[in-house]
């Protein structure tokens, strides 16, 4: 019936406008949150009244107290958002917020493809209400997916959530938009078959390439194919993305609904012009101007797992504790412009120049006098932990001793704003030292400059052998002389390699420890000698030869803690469980702070494969 079909293509061309008028909604929630966050976090360092309902308990004993109670329901509010996790085999965890996204993304969607499907006689769920439709709600949704795929892009500017952080939902609504496309060419076959003489159309053939480039992409891209095979999924993504598009856009080209595609090239070419420039002008030095340093990086091989590559930063090139930056080695790459991120492991700042007063006599013995700690500030150093392909490669270009050309990209990413906070805590594991160190470092300079009520840092860091150590040692030694006596610093460094690859380091060893005792001493002098000027000299450093105990450790902090506390973790996914199981009730709960315990955030910077 024409009234039918008439009906049937309003709601097709309406729906998408409404659903997308209900993400939007959604994202400008989500932006008020952040946004009212951001503020908090950037005020309350600077408030020192005791009429802070958070910084209340400072002054006074633990008791409880009714205007902690609203701080005590933020708290519950976290763990049960993310800190609450579903955890599918030993490769999938979503945190409880992840999951009401996906789940409510999965309702939302198919609601809106399903409902009202009745026509004009009374059939329910009649396949040519819901067959075009699907395809025109997925469709709507490709400028979504394009833009939280972009490094540089406008939802993330509006919420404030970083890029890499959107990521995971960029894959779930590509994975949703999937299905629903399935959907749509199960309509067709139901609606056309036989369908034999639709071969021969263009728009199907170049439908049937799309959603064939995009199975193929959503294979590639889970979780255990990308973190055994990351280059193959780089440039697979790239490929079939693009195959996927096109194909889109002539598929739509015939029923003149192209208006969804063609803003997909335009954000991914805006993202591309956007990075380019930032080359140029990071990078000009390359690009045939005569002025600029060109940045030649050094690459050293710290053990066989780890590669160090640091090289001078241009003067213009500023950046923030625990961004990141993406490399570009045409040398190692296999194509030109491809892109590795890596965390800035160097600190952005002038703390050391800064001459180092001993914070006491036992300290100025202990201590070294001048550390050559120059790389972490006057360069941009970055810990790579080599796998395959690009850091294999990488890896050998460094045995070899070849200087490596790279372009730097970046920076990108948050901050961790930690300057409202009495006390932090840091946990690290290998490589993750990128991250907490430069925040360790900005605590100390922030403390220095009176920016910061930080009362107590605890810096944790677990290593697979002994020798890692040597990374940051000097760097740790001249932040712990110049950090000032308000700020209590302890640093637990947790070595978890076999006995055999790292000597017989002693299970617990500090400085109160006989030298001549210590068969570290004897039998691992090249992981690290004992003397007046080592890591090991220092009463707030405590290597052991263990696993740390993530829940004893921080709920012993938590317990001794008052007013704001943060947990920053960068490292793999299980210590993010680890750290996630620690903070959750009843150690955090929501009694506790009303009594007076510490309000606590959790920061996750995970570099396991998402």
């Amino acid at each position: 019936m024409a009234t039918d079909k008439s009906l049937r293509s309003a709601r097709t061309d309406l729906y998408p406008v409404q659903a997308w008028y209900c993400i939007a909604l959604f994202i400008f929630i989500i932006a008020i949150f952040q946004w009212i966050s951001f503020f908090h976090s950037k005020f309350a360092a600077s408030r020192r009244s005791s009429n802070d309902p958070e910084r209340v308990s400072v002054q006074r004993p633990h008791r409880f107290s009714w205007r902690r109670v609203l701080v005590g329901l933020v708290n519950a509010y976290r763990i049960v958002s993310f800190r609450w996790t579903l955890q599918f085999g030993k490769t999938y965890t979503l945190n409880m917020a992840e999951v009401f996204v996906t789940v409510s993304y999965i309702v939302f969607l198919f609601v809106w493809t399903f409902i009202n499907t009745t026509d004009l006689e009374g059939d329910a769920l009649n396949v040519g209400y819901w067959c075009n439709r699907s395809g025109m709600l997925a469709a709507s949704q490709f400028p979504l997916i394009t833009a939280l795929g972009t490094k540089n892009n406008i939802i993330s500017l509006i919420t404030r959530i970083s890029y890499d952080k959107l990521n995971y939902v960029h894959r779930m609504i590509s994975r949703v938009v999937f299905v629903l496309l399935l959907v749509h060419v199960g309509g067709e076959v139901v609606r056309h078959a036989p369908f034999q003489p639709y071969f021969v159309k263009p728009w199907l053939i170049w439908g049937l390439i799309s959603v064939s480039a995009l199975t193929i992409l959503c294979v590639v891209s889970l979780r255990p194919i990308r973190a055994q095979a990351y280059e193959l999924f780089f440039y697979v993504h790239f490929t079939m993305a693009s195959t996927f598009l096109v194909g889109a856009y002539f598929h739509t080209q015939e029923f003149s609904d192209t208006f969804w595609i063609y803003p997909c090239f335009v954000i991914w070419g805006l993202d591309r012009l956007i990075r380019f420039i930032r080359l140029v002008v990071f990078n000009h030095s390359y690009f045939g101007f005569k002025s600029g340093s060109t940045m030649d990086a050094t690459a050293e091989v710290l053990s066989d797992d780890f590669v160090r590559l640091r090289f001078h930063r241009p003067s213009h090139f500023h950046w923030t504790p625990g961004q990141t930056a993406y490399l570009i080695m045409p040398s190692v790459s296999r194509l030109p412009f491809e892109a590795h991120p890596f965390t800035i492991a160097s600190f952005n700042s002038t703390l050391f120049d800064v001459p180092a007063t001993p914070t006491s006599e036992k300290s100025a013995k202990t201590c070294v006098v001048e550390s050559n700690i120059d790389p972490f500030w006057k360069e941009l150093v970055f810990f790579i932990n080599v796998r395959e392909g690009f850091t294999a490669r990488l890896r050998d270009a460094a045995l070899k001793g070849d200087k490596v050309k790279v372009f730097v990209d970046g920076p990108y990413g948050p901050s961790p704003n930690l300057g409202s906070y009495d006390t932090s805590v840091l946990v690290a594991g290998g490589s993750g030292v990128s991250y907490t160190l430069p925040v360790l470092l900005d605590i100390i300079e922030r403390v220095r400059d009176g920016e910061t009520n930080c009362r107590r840092v605890v810096f944790i860091w677990s290593i697979r052998n002994v020798d890692h150590i040597h990374w940051i040692d000097q760097v740790l030694i001249r932040a712990l002389r110049l950090a000032p006596p308000s700020l209590s610093i302890s640093i637990h460094i947790h070595v978890t390699g076999a006995p055999a690859s790292i000597g017989t380091l002693p299970r617990s060893y500090s400085a109160k420890d006989d030298a001549e005792d210590s068969p570290l001493e004897m039998q691992d002098r090249k992981a690290m000698e004992i003397s007046s000027d080592s890591l090991f000299a220092i009463d707030s450093v405590k290597v052991v030869h263990e696993r740390a105990d993530l829940r004893v450790l921080l709920g012993n902090e938590v317990k001794a803690a008052t007013g704001r506390m943060s947990v920053s973790v960068c490292g793999s996914q299980s210590m993010a469980r680890s750290v996630r199981g620690a903070l959750q009730f009843p150690v955090c709960s929501p009694l506790s702070v009303a009594n007076g315990g510490p309000s606590v955030t959790l920061h996750v910077e995970s570099f396991g494969y998402a």
